[in-house]
């Protein structure tokens, strides 16, 4: 009995599948964030990404096996949390954090606030949402804690903590308050040294003065 070769395979010859065209995968993504933004996680679904986006369904789901895990995607193309520059205080600091307070919410915070029910159900959404804000406020917090400590000040830990839970309550709550508007730079201030800087300042420093 003989035996037949099997003939190699060409050299540089592709795998199976076209590789995936990076043009349109963000344009598939930015369909998914105008969904999200101007509609809702509800109404993202393959067949309206596929039709806005003069796509074949088969392309999404070669990038993305779920819409959730589309949605998480679409979080990751602006970000939520920006650290402000160096204002020279902690109050100043924090005043630079919140300022898009003093805006509506733009298209990727729009998008970002239509999963917030929803990602209490589901693991994908919830695991977006802590990657695209819940990270990087924490990491904003630090930021800000490392400056005032090179400032002289050290804050202690559990207070650190505890402002950072606040903020990322206060977060939520601007993601879900729909009919609250924007606040005004003084109202933003007023947060600021009402509400915040008391949870990292000792009693006494409240109290003396």
């Amino acid at each position: 009995m003989t035996t037949t070769e099997l003939s190699p395979r060409p050299t540089g010859a592709r795998p199976p599948g076209r590789p995936l065209s990076s043009e349109l995968s963000e344009q598939l993504v930015a369909v998914a964030v105008d969904i999200l933004a101007d509609e809702g996680w509800g109404r993202l679904n393959s067949d309206r990404v596929a039709a806005r986006a003069r796509a074949g369904k088969a392309g999404i789901y070669r990038r993305w096996p779920t819409m959730a895990a589309l949605a998480r995607h679409a979080l990751t193309t602006a970000p939520l949390v920006e650290v402000p520059e160096d204002a020279g205080t902690l109050s100043a600091d924090l005043c630079g954090l919140l300022v898009r307070w003093t805006k509506p919410l733009d298209r990727a915070e729009r998008a970002a606030a239509s999963l917030v029910g929803a990602a209490r159900h589901d693991e994908e959404l919830r695991a977006g949402l802590e990657d695209a804000l819940v990270r990087p406020l924490d990491g904003a917090v630090r930021e800000l804690v490392t400056r005032e400590t090179r400032r002289g000040r050290e804050l202690p830990a559990e207070r650190v903590a505890m402002l950072g839970q606040v903020l990322q309550a206060l977060w939520w709550q601007r993601y879900t308050s729909f009919a609250t508007g924007p606040m005004s730079t003084p109202q933003v201030e007023q947060l600021v040294a009402d509400v915040l800087l008391p949870i990292v300042e000792p009693e006494e420093a409240r109290t003396s003065g």
